[in-house]
């Protein structure tokens, strides 16, 4: 089982409901029941779904007498921003090629005289 941070991060967001969980959680803190309203599964299997946010440390869950609310902490997801930056590089190049290119095939391109412009 992955044990990095990052590793961690990146299997807790693979999974859809945990990134609607996320999502949710933007808006601020909810209970596992609040949490689970929108899907079609029990409280337990929400409550599995936390533990993995949990243990990436993209929640936290406190204790309010009876009420242990989940909030969002979205440390965890600044690695997954730096990580994706190193291939912003690798992006913008890849898009400045494709401007080339298209700028070299409509130099080579013979004027449409049907269509004047």
């Amino acid at each position: 089982m992955a044990t990095d941070p990052l590793s961690l991060t990146f299997a807790a967001l693979a999974d859809p409901t945990r990134r609607a969980i996320l999502a949710r959680l933007t808006e601020g803190p909810a209970t596992v029941k609040e949490l689970s309203a929108p899907f079609d599964m029990s409280g337990p299997a929400v409550s599995k779904h936390l533990r993995v946010l949990e243990r990436a440390g993209l929640i936290t869950r406190g204790r309010d007498a009876q009420w242990r609310p989940c909030e969002l902490d979205a440390t965890p997801l600044r690695q997954v921003s730096e990580w994706a930056d190193g291939f912003r590089q690798f992006w913008d190049a890849s898009y400045r090629r494709l401007d080339d290119y298209l700028a070299q095939l409509q130099a080579n391109q013979p004027p449409d005289t049907d269509h004047p412009a």
